[in-house]
């Protein structure tokens, strides 16, 4: 058997180490453009902090942003099935790199008014939308089955760390390079992100058989969300699991989105102090999504997850409550908060798993993605006029504890903690009625 051979049948057995020496090539270019990305997004959000000191400038950017991710990741999903992955990438990427330019340019020509910049800026949502799903699915093209987990770990992890020293970087930039020198990291990264784009042989998608398109797959759209409502309705405390979770992602977005804001006015820091909040933030999801991983099971899940909740919004009173200057202490509140929030999501997407029937199971996820993701523009745009009415740290005040009361509210009043979602018959029962269609 020659080598053409040998490498087809391993790519159908799921077996090609040729792709998979690809995907890594492909990914450590994708990995030097994340570092660029976050080192410019981290300076372009510091410039218009220090400069103007406005929740509504940060807030704009930040709409814009989420508003398109919202808006075209669904149809970025569709179209990365039909067709060529590495074009989307390549297009999209593109894209970012083009408005950046355009950022720079604005610079030289000494057209730097922050709005026009925080604008412009907002428009990368548009090239994110397409990137992320795109490359996520390519991950399963390339990479061996055996190798999936293993790989997936690894990315989780070396982002996460480039989570936590993009920041830094962009933080010491910023205090001894020119502003519009930081922004040309982008474009470079983008470059060298493009060589392995380019190299890498990525498998083509297969194109869809019309004649295997069973009736159900035919279903509208609208009429298969129903289903998911109405699966979600049925199975004990999923719906109000499903309301809170909208609440926090609406309450934690003023929280993220004018922290620079909180850092400068409020505790008197500049860009270094913010990187440093940042990183500790980012050390804590680490080791929240290393404990996640190194735990196989979760018992008593229902009070684990309230219980990290409450934790949550507690570290957020206090990241709210610091006294001026304390910015170690902010950073300690912050990554306390960041360590619980991967153990409860990972509860919750394991609720998830467990109780709903596996023919639902998709329609449910597009269910909680759906109604997760419309509600954070939202709490974008109010940030904005929230932080300029109350400053930051009485609107933090108020949104921990709108968050800790409603935490308890649900655990104490809606009879949830009686829910044992260790008990496999009760819920084999509950997937049976939802079967029979008994609604």
């Amino acid at each position: 058997m020659g080598e053409n051979e040998e490498k087809k049948l391993a790519y159908i057995n799921g077996e090609d180490r040729y792709s998979l020496k690809g995907y890594l090539f492909f990914w450590s270019g994708q990995l030097f453009s994340l570092i660029g990305t976050l080192v410019s997004s981290f300076a372009i959000t510091w410039w218009v902090t220090d400069l103007t000191e406005s929740a509504m400038l940060l807030a704009l950017g930040n709409f814009l942003f989420i508003l398109f991710m919202v808006l075209l990741t669904p149809i970025a999903g569709v179209i990365g099935d039909k067709y060529s992955r590495k074009a989307i990438i390549f297009i999209a990427d593109s894209f970012n790199a083009a408005i950046m330019g355009i950022i720079i340019i604005i610079f030289y020509m000494g057209l730097n008014n922050p709005l026009l910049v925080i604008v412009i800026n907002g428009f990368k949502g548009i090239g994110q939308a397409f990137h992320q799903p795109t490359v996520n699915a390519i991950i399963p093209s390339m990479v061996p089955k055996k190798n999936l987990s293993r790989i997936n770990g690894v990315n989780y992890l070396l982002t996460s760390m480039i989570q936590v020293i993009g920041p830094v970087i962009g933080g010491s930039m910023y205090a001894f390079f020119p502003f519009e020198f930081i922004l040309w990291i982008d474009i470079i990264t983008y470059a060298i992100a493009m060589v392995p784009l380019i190299l890498v042989k990525i498998p083509k998608v297969e194109p869809f058989k019309k004649e295997s398109i069973s009736l159900e797959e035919k279903t509208p759209f609208f009429e298969e969300f129903k289903v998911g409502l109405k699966t979600v309705r049925i199975i004990p405390g999923l719906l109000m699991i499903l309301l809170l979770s909208m609440l926090l992602n609406f309450l934690f977005q003023p929280l993220g989105i004018l922290a620079p804001l909180y850092v400068k006015v409020d505790h008197l820091g500049d860009e270094t102090d913010l990187a440093f909040v940042y990183a500790f933030m980012n050390v804590g999801m680490i080791l929240g999504g290393l404990i996640t991983t190194l735990k196989k099971k979760w018992k008593h899940k229902i009070t684990v997850y309230f219980g990290g909740l409450m934790v949550v919004m507690g570290a957020a009173l206090a990241y709210a409550t610091a006294p001026v200057g304390w910015l170690l202490f902010v950073g300690l509140a912050g990554a306390c908060s960041s360590l619980l929030l991967p153990i409860v999501n990972t509860i919750y997407v394991t609720i998830i798993q467990t109780t709903v029937p596996k023919d639902k199971m998709g329609r449910v996820t597009s269910v909680d993605h759906t109604l997760s993701l419309a509600i954070m523009p939202i709490g974008s745009i109010i940030a904005g006029p929230l932080g300029e009415l109350l400053g930051t740290r009485l609107l933090f005040l108020i949104l921990g504890i709108i968050g800790l009361f409603a935490v308890f509210s649900v655990w104490q009043f809606s009879g949830i903690k009686k829910i044992n979602y260790e008990d496999e018959e009760y819920f084999a029962k509950i997937t049976e009625r939802i079967n029979n269609g008994d609604y």
